[in-house]
């Protein structure tokens, strides 16, 4: 009987390649996956599930994971504003982990006896599958041809062609991978320390001029609407934002940073909703929270969207820091007034019946309404005492 391998497969020329490798050369029996987390329509997956067929895949699977992976990864970026490098959304770092959590459980479910994954040795997604699998499935063959083999694209070429394989060879001038929490872009441009993507290069062009006042709608931290409209899940609110904010060129990014193999890489990306959606949820924190609330935030947050990033969404810790996040959202709830415009936007502000800038307890730089004049002397005083004792100290102590 043959093993059974389950291949995690996108349908381009990697994941093509190692259909026919292992069931050609290898005498697996093939069952390949696509997860969808929110960035192929239906026609694209029909199209997808046919090649996989065509090439000798003894059965595909498409699962679509969007919502599940918004409510397992996504919201908890959202819950801690977080941009890696200050800039980064986690766009294809975050989605690769859902997509590896799939692969695993359906591999359970068919009962492969390997899964593989067309990836290379050079980048960070080989490290994210290997890790999920080897958690997720011990004792079951995890096998990379592309990495093993150390091919290049000529040579995959080169085989599928002699095999009959009929796809499209010509390798796009742009590398591009979209999903609902933003999309990567990678060229010349990005493989060196300067350069900019030309206008072209953009998955969505810029064909809106002017400006658009909009308005967010926040309910515990989440998206659930944006103007009038609402919505039942946040998926639909951020794929509705992309609609309207995409035009205009906004998210769009060179993201530069440090890989988990431990080199550095630059990629552009796009991602308007995501990153309106984050900077809308900061101002309306800001506003809703304590002081110390933000500060363990801003801490704990970058922790956990680097510890995302290298792919250990499966640590235990992980579950502990989204528990504190989720309880942080208790009062983030109102609505965020913003300004869109070509490549920029502008937060306007907030309402919010838990807006701690209330004019009844005083007016920064104005007046206050809760203490007086005489409780500052007292304050002032009282919280400067250590360190006035110290300089009194010292200067005693220098003069002997």
């Amino acid at each position: 009987m043959k093993k059974k391998v389950l291949l995690a497969f996108s349908g381009g020329l990697d994941t093509s390649f190692c259909v026919k490798y292992l069931r050609d050369d290898k005498g697996y029996e093939v069952h390949t996956i696509t997860v969808n987390t929110g960035g192929f329509d239906d026609a694209e997956l029909g199209r997808i599930e046919k090649h996989a067929l065509s090439l000798g895949s003894a059965g595909h699977c498409t699962v679509d994971e969007t919502r599940n992976y918004y409510d397992t990864v996504i919201r908890f970026l959202i819950y801690g504003n977080v941009l890696k490098n200050n800039a980064y959304p986690l766009s294809v770092s975050a989605e690769r982990m859902s997509q590896a959590l799939a692969t695993a459980r359906y591999a359970r479910e068919i009962g492969a006896n390997a899964v593989a994954h067309g990836s290379t040795g050079a980048g960070n997604d080989q490290v994210r599958f290997d890790m999920v699998f080897n958690i997720l499935l011990p004792g079951v063959e995890i096998i990379t041809p592309i990495r093993d083999l150390k091919l290049s694209r000529e040579a995959e070429i080169g085989y599928l062609k002699e095999r009959g394989v009929s796809m499209n060879f010509d390798k796009a001038r742009y590398s591009i991978n979209k999903g609902i929490w933003g999309t990567s872009v990678g060229g010349q441009e990005t493989l060196n320390s300067l350069g900019m993507l030309p206008e072209e290069a953009w998955p969505t062009q810029v064909t809106k001029s002017g400006s658009e006042r909009i308005v967010l709608t926040f309910e515990q931290g989440e998206l659930k609407g944006v103007n009038e409209n609402s919505f039942a899940h946040p998926v639909e609110a951020i794929q509705y934002l992309q609609q309207i904010a995409g035009p205009f060129g906004i998210g769009r990014e060179i993201h530069v940073g440090d890989t988990i193999i431990g080199i550095k890489g630059r990629v552009g990306f796009e991602a308007a909703a995501p990153i309106l959606i984050i900077k809308a949820h900061h101002a309306l924190e800001k506003h809703v929270l304590t002081k110390w609330q933000l500060s363990w935030k801003d801490q704990l947050s970058l922790f956990y969207g680097n510890w995302l990033h290298e792919g250990q969404y499966l640590d235990p810790v992980m579950r502990d820091l989204e528990s504190f996040l989720s309880s942080t959202q208790q009062n983030v709830t109102g609505k965020v007034y913003v300004e869109l415009m070509p490549y920029r936007f502008q937060v306007m502000g907030i309402e919010s019946a838990y807006d701690l800038m209330s004019s009844k307890f005083g007016k920064y730089g104005e007046m206050n309404l809760g203490w007086t004049g005489d409780d500052v002397k007292g304050f002032t005083k009282i919280f400067g005492n250590q360190v006035s004792i110290y300089h009194q100290v010292k200067e005693a102590a220098e003069k002997h």
